[in-house]
């Protein structure tokens, strides 16, 4: 019988779990302190579904995977840092007698052992989408969550807003500063008549009916199909884009498994931190889409970069 295969850790400084615009920054921050980085990354980038990223500091219109693949081109510069693809299955805190804190073991789904001192989880969020014939696959696309994202290249054209929570009024008040806009309950009735009011006297058109489907060439969206409501038959109602609230929940189940406190945000849960991006955990670090209630790959970074200086300075300090 053949010998057992033994397993050979990896050690790091500072592992950074995720590899889109939060993980590169902090890894970045941490190769030009000198530090041994490895990110991991899993390949699944939350704005992969859009061709273009718009309002990033000298960056607006470029592709977001081709932004991420030159970030990884600068970063794999520096001779400390190392990028593994994969995706981590587990972490947890490595404690020895006497220290409070010794490091984490991480597992990858390739069986790969790495260990680190410190953690930043980068890993961002998943979209929950509304059940929606038609939806998904416009994503990013004509179907849109941000409109200082994608708001500008959808102006003067016609606009909707899909009704979630009471504060979808104030949404699509927001969304009608770039042109004229519909809030579809798709039959919810908790929108209160005074809210009812006030929006159609700013122009913004309220429509009760049920969606059955979004329409349109590829991912291009030419109208909603609405079903019959009231006096009102089934019909289409000619649309460019829709702008949806999406709940989010964590990409990874890694916090959880650290212990990290989360908070409750308005889409979902949020991975608790202080200002210099530590979690509840001692030793673990979060940045990124994960860590925020409003989602942004300029804040994202920023995030990253604050997380990146926290882990280093720590690791300086704690000596």
């Amino acid at each position: 019988m053949a010998a057992a295969a033994m397993t050979t850790t990896q050690a790091y400084e500072v592992i950074v779990i995720g590899g889109s615009f939060a993980g590169l920054s902090a890894a970045m921050q941490l190769a030009r302190a000198r530090r041994r980085v490895c990110v991991v990354d899993a390949g699944q980038p939350r704005n992969r579904f859009a061709a273009a990223s718009h309002g990033f500091f000298g960056q607006d219109g470029e592709p977001p995977l081709a932004m991420i693949e030159q970030a990884r081109r600068k970063l794999l510069a520096y001779p400390t840092v190392a990028l593994r693809q994969g995706t981590a299955v587990s972490a947890t805190a490595q404690q020895s007698a006497g220290s409070p804190e010794s490091g984490f073991a991480v597992v990858l789904d390739d069986g790969t052992h790495l260990e680190a001192h410190k953690l930043v989880l980068a890993f961002g969020v998943q979209d929950g989408l509304p059940d929606i014939a038609g939806l998904r696959e416009r994503w990013g696309t004509s179907v849109l969550h941000c409109p200082y994202c994608h708001g500008y290249e959808f102006a003067g054209q016609r606009l909707g807003v899909l009704y979630h929570s009471p504060q979808s009024g104030m949404h699509a008040q927001l969304i009608a500063d770039w042109g004229p806009t519909t809030l579809f309950l798709n039959g919810d009735t908790t929108l209160e008549p005074a809210e009812r009011e006030r929006l159609l006297a700013l122009g913004i058109a309220v429509e009760p009916a049920r969606i059955a489907a979004l329409e349109g060439d590829g991912v291009a969206l030419h109208g909603v199909r609405l079903q019959a409501h009231g006096d009102s038959g089934a019909r289409l109602l000619p649309l460019d884009a829709l702008y949806v609230a999406a709940t989010t929940r964590p990409a990874s189940p890694l916090a959880e498994q650290l212990g990290c406190a989360m908070d409750d945000g308005p889409m979902g849960p949020c991975i608790r931190t202080d200002a210099n991006k530590m979690t509840t955990v001692p030793g673990v670090y979060a940045a990124g889409d994960a860590t925020l209630m409003r989602h942004n790959a300029t804040l994202a970074s920023a995030e990253g970069v604050l997380a990146g200086v926290g882990a280093h300075q720590a690791m300086v300090f704690e000596q």
